[in-house]
């Protein structure tokens, strides 16, 4: 007997129902990274489709149609003027190598790109302060970007020898009688010849104490953890100078990296090839002289804006109740939820300038400072938190956004892809190159690349972090009130000449120990 059409529908659909549930079940199985919001880097490809509302609405409204007076813009893209500081690195008598090393010294190395490039100039210092013969620095694998790359892997160091031939003994690895001193080697035990108890901004007589008498009795001293261990204050002018010479001349990117990173900036100055090739609307016209001033400059930004920078600072970014849980979620897997910044409210972190510019924030600062939407901006960052859904307001206001993976094909990527130390020493060249840098919060690329444009003269834009934050919370304030804070907070923050304090940092702040008055 026939079964009523009804029937039949009911069971046709309760077999699509079961087949869907199935595939809802096994999805995450087979594509496991749609269903990873706990990712170290980004979002899930789910999350993202729920990308926040932008959060200050008003304030975008005008940003989009605002026209920057053309005096602003000369002013914004004009070159530092000569502050009256010179590179001066050279010591007044030739430096000359000690007849007889000490011994051998290794270092392991920690953090990102940036934090290890100031871990190489604090390990040639020291090799200096101890007479040692330096091992080339050994780089960790970091935890957050996963990347095994090595020291010959990014600097090129047949350059790194040559340049400090006259100051430091180094060489590329340990003769044969002292490769048990391995990596591994101090992983499975307690070593003798391993020193854990360098204490942070150690001084150079605490080297000589402790460190030397083990490299006498041993030949061979390792020194791990190695990050942040050598002081910034009360050390002889030859080893100040010394660290800037390492920072600034010996340590140069391998011949890969600066040819892409070369390529990129060709395009970011000449865009016209580029946009031709790739099908690319090509650009309006300009009409007025500024225009044609500023063709061929382009600024760099650096978003630093990445799933741990979020987690970390314990802020809300309008993600709402998921985002929160997230978040928490994250912190606790990292940190086992030990965030200082957790016991501030939202409102206070932000008052406190605590809480990193969202990419919407920071597309506002720049338009206030006067950067419209046919300026070239090039994106240098990690993996953004929320993909291209967080990043879309940005590039709604700066249409002519790059990166990367926009300006270069995959075939000119494929030596540095999925390697973060490569792509972050890709971005650190163009960042290097760029007519104007900003940096979105502060952190080891910002202070890396601050000192190293300020020892060339260049112009860095340091967002006044104390100010924006209140300025954000203020949900009524209108665009001319908010361009002027904004536009008067940064005037001296733009590449001025900033003399080095007691305990902060000669890789920030290089004059007054890496320069001399012209």
């Amino acid at each position: 007997m026939r079964q009523p059409y009804n029937y039949n529908h009911q069971v046709h659909q309760s077999q699509r129902s079961a087949f869907a549930a199935l595939f809802l079940v096994l999805l995450p199985i087979f594509f496991p990274n749609l269903f990873a919001p706990l990712g170290r880097a980004s979002p899930s490809l789910f999350s993202e489709w729920n990308a926040p509302k932008p959060r200050h609405l008003s304030l975008l409204e005008v940003a989009l149609h605002w026209k920057t007076p053309i005096k602003r813009q000369f002013d914004l893209w004009s070159p530092l003027p000569n502050q009256g500081w010179k590179p001066c690195i050279d010591s007044a008598d030739t430096p000359s190598l000690p007849e007889r090393s000490q011994g051998y010294i290794q270092v392991f190395l920690d953090g990102g790109l940036n934090q290890q490039r100031m871990g190489i100039c604090d390990a040639v210092a020291v090799a200096k302060i101890l007479n040692a013969t330096l091992v080339i620095p050994h780089l960790e694998v970091n935890p957050v970007w996963q990347d095994s790359s090595s020291f010959t892997n990014i600097f090129d160091v047949d350059h790194f020898i040559n340049v400090l031939q006259d100051e430091v003994s180094i060489v590329k690895e340990l003769p044969r009688e002292y490769s048990w001193s391995s990596r591994e080697y101090y992983a499975t035990g307690i070593r003798a010849t391993r020193i854990k108890t360098a204490p942070i901004h150690a001084s150079a007589d605490w080297y000589l104490e402790n460190v030397l008498p083990v490299m006498r009795s041993y030949g061979i001293a390792a020194i791990s953890p190695f990050s942040h261990r050598l002081a910034f204050d009360k050390l002889p002018v030859e080893i100040q100078h010394l660290r800037c010479k390492v920072n600034f001349e010996a340590l140069a990117f391998v011949p890969r990296i600066r040819l892409i990173g070369e390529t990129l900036v060709n395009r970011l100055r000449d865009p016209s090839g580029k946009l031709q090739a790739s099908g690319t609307e090509v650009l309006r016209e300009r009409t007025d002289d500024t225009e044609k001033e500023r063709a061929g400059k382009f600024v760099v930004l650096h978003l630093r804006f990445d799933k741990d920078m979020a987690a970390h600072s314990a802020c809300d970014f309008g993600g709402g109740k998921a985002e929160k849980l997230a978040l928490a979620k994250y912190r606790q897997v990292l940190w086992q939820g030990r965030v200082l910044n957790s016991q501030f409210t939202d409102h206070e972190l932000r008052n406190q300038g605590r809480c990193p510019l969202t990419p919407e924030e920071i597309g506002l600062l720049l338009t206030a400072l006067g950067f419209n939407n046919n300026t070239h901006l090039y994106l240098a960052s990690h993996k953004v938190y929320g993909g291209e859904a967080r990043i879309s307001t940005l590039r709604t206001m700066f249409p002519l956004m790059e990166d990367k993976k926009s300006l270069a094909s995959a075939n000119e990527l494929a030596e540095v892809e999925g390697k973060a130390s490569l792509m972050a020493a890709v971005d650190y060249y163009v960042s290097l190159k760029s007519d104007i840098f900003i940096s979105a919060s502060p952190g080891n690329m910002h202070n890396a690349l601050l000192g190293h444009r300020a020892y060339l003269n260049l112009k860095t834009i340091r967002p006044n972090m104390l100010l924006l934050g209140p300025l954000f919370l203020n949900k009524t304030i209108e665009w001319s009130e908010f361009q002027h804070a904004v536009i008067n907070g940064h005037k001296n923050r733009q590449g001025q000449t900033r003399l080095r304090k007691e305990k902060q940092s000669i890789y920030t702040y290089p004059a007054p120990d890496c320069m001399c008055r012209a």
